[in-house]
């Protein structure tokens, strides 16, 4: 098989399990980003790798915010799904699956659960942060 059948085949197994991807839960040994996912878009450099991921935090506690402050449940689900498609783009797995719950949750109607889904996220998020902190060092730090 060629190179170009190969990718074209791994793009349609890819395709067929798009939502089976790991989906770690805080505290275990899984890496708050899968760095291999994200590589494939960032042709494994660190430089894009942190840029992008800066861009993903910067926006997550916004669309955090988007569903604390949901007044209708379709601005509930449409900020979940927001953060689960950045979360699944940036290979966060933990906070696109709490995302996913959002998403598929009553949304506003069950108010424990909403809360209990907003903790998980921002505490997700944290350890996100942490992890790219941890992972990429800023400039200021290394000099």
């Amino acid at each position: 098989m060629g190179p170009l059948r190969e990718r074209a085949t791994g793009l349609r197994h890819d395709a067929r399990n798009r939502g089976t991807e790991p989906l770690a839960l805080p505290g275990t040994d899984a890496e708050a980003i899968d760095r291999a996912h994200l590589s494939r878009y960032t042709l494994g450099s660190p430089t894009l790798e942190r840029e992008i991921l800066g861009l993903f935090l910067a926006q997550l506690p916004l669309s955090i915010e988007q569903l604390r402050f949901a007044a209708t449940d379709r601005e509930w689900h449409v900020a979940a799904h927001t953060i689960k498609g950045s979360a699944r783009a940036v290979g966060a797995w933990q906070v696109a699956r709490l995302a996913l719950e959002a998403e598929q949750s009553a949304g506003l109607a069950d108010e424990e659960e909403r809360d209990r889904l907003l903790t998980a996220l921002e505490a997700a998020s944290e350890v996100v942060q942490t992890y790219v902190d941890d992972t990429f060092p800023s400039e200021r730090a290394r000099s």
